[in-house]
């Protein structure tokens, strides 16, 4: 494709952490590099860095922050704002693939919108189905890894699935401007390593005034599923969620930002919110006397 763009300053400030995942950070930034329509602001934080990452960041140019063991995206994510150059925050994960037209059209959902109070995600395309997501993302199989990743095929047939715009989006890849980051204080730092970081940021986001929470279904990234999580010592944060806002984190995506829901749908899930209060504290109150054990069996309830 042509980038009619990529010789202007920098449109977006693209936050990615990356945590010894190297063959998919080359991935992602090759695709930002073919697939973009604008110049874009790469920071990388690499946490760790002992598969090389570190001497390759170093060696491309990148600007980039490095702790020596993993800090977890919130640490990440808040010490990368500090090289931020644009008026708009990217959070990317390493383990993305953008495809055409992706900033274009955020660019245009943001003009569209006219303001700066919004949180706004594309959409996902990724090998298996996602348990809670039904419209939000698409499902389509063009490999798991980097050795099994059929680019080609995926660049030539990616439109061929559909995803309409959507509502309540609380995860990346998305898109905030930064004084709104700032207005919030970027990450809450104790939902490190990151599990339940993203809702968290959302709800800020909710208690700071923004309503325009979508998906945008034409802005499309290729998600592999590495489960970096898999590997770190996790945060409980469903149970800190509950604790700060005194709502499950299931409540606040579905009654307050209608998740999942197409963005012309008239339907809202608030009118389940009495009950689904009055449950989260019945949880919550339940988690002050139970141990862990028991509590997270409640929990799953």
């Amino acid at each position: 494709m042509t980038n009619i763009h990529k010789k202007e300053k920098p449109l977006f400030s693209i936050l990615i952490p990356s945590w010894n995942n190297l063959e998919f950070l080359k991935l992602c930034l090759k695709s930002i590099e073919r697939n973009s329509s604008y110049t874009h602001e790469i920071l990388i934080h690499v946490n760790d860095g002992n598969d090389g990452t570190l001497e390759w960041v170093r060696y491309k140019g990148y600007k980039h922050t490095h702790s020596k063991e993993n800090i977890g995206v919130c640490w990440a994510l808040n010490g990368l704002r500090s090289l931020v150059t644009t008026e708009y925050i990217v959070y990317m994960n390493d383990d993305m693939y953008v495809l055409p037209e992706w900033d274009n059209i955020l660019l245009k959902t943001i003009q569209n919108i006219g303001h700066k109070y919004f949180y706004v995600s594309a959409s996902m395309i990724q090998p298996k189905a996602h348990q809670n997501r039904k419209i939000s993302v698409g499902v389509a199989d063009y490999g798991l890894t980097p050795e099994t990743f059929r680019e080609e095929d995926l660049l030539k047939h990616y439109n061929e699935v559909c995803i309409p715009n959507w509502k309540g989006s609380t995860s990346p890849p998305c898109i905030v401007h930064r004084d709104i980051w700032d207005i919030v204080g970027g990450y809450s730092v104790e939902f490190s390593p990151g599990m339940g970081s993203d809702p968290d940021f959302s709800a800020k986001l909710w208690l700071a005034g923004i309503r325009e929470f979508k998906g945008i279904g034409a802005s499309m990234v290729y998600h592999f599923m590495s489960r970096s999580v898999g590997r770190v010592n996790k945060n409980w944060g469903s149970l800190q969620f509950l604790r700060k806002y005194g709502i499950t984190i299931r409540t606040f995506q579905d009654d307050i930002l209608n998740i999942d829901e197409p963005e012309e749908s008239s339907k809202s899930k608030r009118n389940r919110l009495y009950i689904d209060r009055l449950r989260s504290r019945i949880k919550l109150l339940y988690t002050y006397f139970r141990n862990d054990k028991t509590t997270k069996l409640w929990e799953q309830l």
